[in-house]
């Protein structure tokens, strides 16, 4: 399967040549700077209404990226493609054209204008030796699509990941200057449905074309990297048992895209595996985002609560094995028969297992780990009992990005042993320069299929099995997340204010709602490869000794107002312990929290938006 699909990814398109050169034809539109368009964690997200109702605001953030890149551009490959969302199909064919206006000599389009984010990240890398400068990816993960919802768009860089903060800074000061628009205004909208290459010449006797579009298959540069990374045959024997059975929700993001060919077509499941497998514009009315929350119809289908909590009747019939995923497919979640597999434990268990993913094995093992600082310490413990490097990065792809192509890290230039995770549902590795929430799947089905290779019929290892020898031999970090939602901006910052007073003013260890506060400190980061600097990027207060730990910081994913994310953990290694309610566990620290916080007098909240 993995040979079709890098023959699939490297086949000839059907080409089609115009020789019209005023297709080509260069207008300069006027323009003013739109305030606000400055690139946050993932790229530039608002509501559709804002990319919809206010004139040149797509047309002004393209050239901004655009002028940024400079001389980058000139005879140049463009990557574009999204999740499928509302608003996407307009975007390309404006991109399309101004990319033909800025220089570009070439753009490669996922057909239906459909790539997953670990798509676009592997076409960049991999397609013609990587060709490409880099991409736009039309995407506002995990956010709700439609007329009503949000629109996002990014740009990756040459390695296929998130432009690091030198290259978005950019992008955003020539927002607040750009003063024109190019544009090639009489290009004709591509043809998105068929594959094919159309060659624009500038007139009817020029030898080489001056500016081609190419509409690629939106899967075969994906399957040729991701498949090579498992044993394609012992997950197509663990899907074959008789006591092994699983769903795969692809929340009507464009991970449905993917979803028929990978785990049907190469793996041999039912089709009836899938749910929500049809990418639609407003995700089918939902919020794309696998969480216990959001993914309501997967969490019943596994036996649990919306809390995460197994309901022992529905949990009789549960499948074995569950996963989601998100809008662009970057993100995961993974589920047991009454199961919830916490983000940090399941990238916690994914290194504890390496031996079982082939990608690793043949590497020669895993030789490091990286995880975002908000999540859990459960990866630490395990990278401690396997002897192994870990790093701790700020939220944000573009970070492990860097750390998995410096040669600092290891001294030589094979970075494939290389895990990451974050809590927001992120899991990936150095297949592609993003998070690949397909590959967390598979790399959970392979760990599965390892360890029931020769258990008989009936005898299934569970998931719930796996995490548990994990705690067993690592302890068990008790976790969750929450968050608040579409908070005043003014109330939010208040509140991070509250907590740098506290971090000036913190004199020793004290009792707060009757836990013991220990320390307190606002975590920053120096990029060993870019020297990029990261400041200010969640206020970290310990308790009890360290064993618990709150973070604090404003996510830059949401597209209205202030989200705050609060990130509670107590770390036990008391066996006896690992049974209980992670809410009972953990709720000391919550109340601590906010009391530290100053929750409700910010935000006038009484409660989180949602807790995963």
């Amino acid at each position: 399967m993995a040979a079709s699909a890098a023959s699939a990814a490297a086949a000839p398109a059907a080409t089609r040549a115009v020789k019209d050169g005023a297709l080509l034809a260069v207008t300069e539109k006027p323009t003013a700077p739109i305030e606000g368009q400055k690139p946050g964690t993932s790229g530039l997200r608002k509501k559709t209404s804002v990319f919809e109702g206010t004139p040149n605001y797509l047309e002004n953030f393209i050239q901004s990226t655009f002028n940024a890149l400079g001389e980058e551009c000139k005879g140049a490959t463009l990557v574009v493609g999204g999740d499928g969302r509302y608003y996407n199909t307009t975007a390309v064919q404006v991109i399309v054209r101004m990319a033909a206006a800025n220089g570009f000599a070439r753009v490669w389009v996922g057909k239906n204008g459909l790539l997953s984010t670990p798509a676009v990240s592997a076409i960049i890398r991999n397609r013609e030796g990587g060709a490409a400068v880099g991409g736009i990816i039309l995407t506002a993960s995990h956010n709700p699509g439609g007329p009503d919802g949000d629109v996002g768009v990014k740009y990756n860089t040459g390695n296929g990941g998130p432009a690091p903060e030198a290259v978005t800074d950019a992008i955003y000061e020539c927002s607040k200057a750009v003063t024109a628009l190019r544009i090639c205004s009489a290009l004709p909208d591509v043809d998105l449905a068929a594959e094919g290459r159309t060659e624009y010449f500038a007139s009817a006797d020029a030898a080489a074309p001056g500016f081609v579009v190419e509409v690629i298959s939106s899967t075969a540069d994906y399957e040729a990297a991701v498949l090579p990374c498992f044993d394609v045959p012992a997950l197509r024997k663990l899907v074959a048992r008789e006591d092994f059975s699983f769903v795969y929700d692809a929340m009507h993001g464009v991970a449905g895209a993917y979803a028929s060919s990978i785990f049907v077509d190469a793996l041999g499941a039912d089709p009836s595996c899938l749910l929500n497998a049809t990418p639609l514009p407003d995700f089918g009315g939902g919020h794309p985002d696998p969480n216990l929350a959001y993914a309501s119809v997967l969490v019943k289908k596994l036996g649990l609560t919306p809390r995460g909590e197994r309901d022992e009747a529905a949990a009789a019939t549960a499948p074995a094995f569950g996963a989601a995923a998100d809008g662009d497919a970057d993100r995961n979640m993974i589920l047991g028969r009454g199961f919830f597999v916490t983000p940090s434990d399941s990238v916690a268990v994914i290194a504890a297992n390496w031996e079982a993913i082939k990608q690793f094995r043949d590497a020669g093992g895993l030789k490091g780990v990286a995880r975002s600082m908000p999540t859990s310490r459960a990866l630490d413990a395990v990278a401690a009992s396997l002897g192994v490097p870990r790093f701790v990065v700020p939220t944000g792809w573009k970070w492990f990005g860097s750390l998995m192509d410096s040669k600092a890290v290891y001294g030589k230039e094979d970075y494939t042993p290389f895990l990451c995770g974050e809590e927001s549902f992120g899991t990936g590795s150095s297949h592609v320069r993003e998070k690949d929430g397909i590959w967390a799947v598979l790399a959970w089905m392979s760990i599965l299929a390892a360890r029931n290779a020769e258990t008989p019929i009936g005898s299934l290892v569970s998931v719930e099995d796996v995490v548990r020898e994990m705690w067993a031999k690592c302890g068990r970090c008790f976790y969750q997340r929450h968050d608040y939602e579409e908070v005043d901006s003014k109330g939010a910052h208040a509140l991070m204010d509250t907590l740098r007073a506290e971090v000036a003013a913190f004199k020793g260890p004290r009792e707060v709602a009757g836990v013991s506060f220990t320390g307190c400190d606002e975590f920053e980061y120096t990029d060993s490869v870019t020297g990029d600097k990261a400041a200010q990027q969640g206020m970290r207060l310990f308790f009890a000794d360290g064993a618990g730990r709150v973070v604090f910081r404003l996510s830059g994913t949401g597209s209205v107002g202030a989200t705050i994310r609060m990130y509670v953990e107590m770390n036990e290694k008391d066996p006896s312990r690992f049974n209980a309610d992670a809410a009972d566990v953990l709720a000391p620290l919550v109340a601590a929290a906010i009391e530290l916080s100053h929750m409700k007098e910010h935000t006038g909240r009484d409660e989180a938006t949602v807790i995963t």
